[in-house]
């Protein structure tokens, strides 16, 4: 198999595990192209935006603000299935309800959402509302208006891209550096966990990521920083309780980094770029 053959079908995987979008019939699924998927992660979160950005645009060229922000939000929900939104409903439940290793675990493979990952998912989808929706308002002065929307918000689009990509990036290094802890070989995310990208295919994750600070004034690339911050926290947290991370503990470092992500760039935006 070519080199550029068998990169096609891990990037095919990457959209198969991560979104609902549909994969051509004739990808030939093998477990082994999921194990080196995860370096398209953040790629396949670049595509996961601009099915957000898009619906923005649109709605907020005809309705209003603040529903073009509820419309990328659910796109983005839809287009992956709320798969890393449920993945962060079932740890507030599993490490809210449960004191040991075992309990927690049995908790997070309970398909069931309790009142823990209720107000859990209520209130990350409530701040990130609010910190998407104050970012267009720093648009920088000069900027001049223009029929093409893309010009208009093109500050505010390159960040929900990084948004997004860097988020899952994140996701990408605790598979990395942790170790997986569910026995079950039914496990959707335990193939992940069985081959360490090298550090080429870890530096294309890296790129895939970070492509929109090329387009970006330089300090916003230091929201790196803090995000990485949570991300070790996290996966530390997860290493105390459990051992290591399970899919729905990969699921809550994208969406607590990806919050990370907003609120810091909100500050870098109004005070030093």
């Amino acid at each position: 198999m070519s080199f550029l053959l068998r990169e096609y079908h891990y990037f095919l995987a990457a959209v198969q595990f991560l979104t609902r979008i549909k994969v051509p019939d004739s990808f030939p699924f093998k477990p082994e192209y999921l194990e080196g998927s995860t370096r398209y992660f953040p790629l396949v979160g670049n595509v996961v935006a601009a099915f957000g950005a898009l619906a923005y645009l649109v709605i907020g060229k005809y309705i209003s603000e603040d529903l073009a922000i509820v419309g990328y939000m659910l796109t983005t929900i839809w287009v992956t299935g709320a798969f890393h939104e449920d993945g962060f409903a079932d740890v507030c439940d599993a490490f809210g309800g449960g004191w040991t290793k075992e309990k927690i675990l049995l908790i997070m493979k309970d398909s069931r959402i309790g009142t823990y990952g209720t107000v859990g998912l209520i209130g990350i989808l409530a701040v990130k509302f609010l910190l998407v929706r104050e970012l267009p308002s720093f648009a920088p002065e000069g900027l001049q208006p223009s029929l093409f929307a893309l010009a208009n918000y093109q500050i505010f689009l390159l960040l929900l891209l990084a948004a997004h990509g860097t988020s899952r990036l994140m996701a990408v290094t605790v598979i990395q550096q942790y170790t997986y802890v569910r026995d079950d070989n039914n496990s959707k995310s335990k193939p992940l966990s069985r081959t360490p990208l090298s550090w080429p295919a870890l530096m294309a994750a890296i790129v895939f990521a970070c492509w929109p600070f090329l387009f970006l004034s330089w300090p916003f690339a230091l929201v790196l920083v803090p995000m990485f911050i949570a991300r070790t926290a996290l996966a530390s947290f997860f290493k105390k309780w459990i051992g290591g991370y399970t899919g729905d503990c990969l699921g809550t470092v994208q969406q607590v980094t990806e919050i990370v992500f907003y609120l810091t760039a909100l500050i870098l935006w109004r005070y030093f770029v």
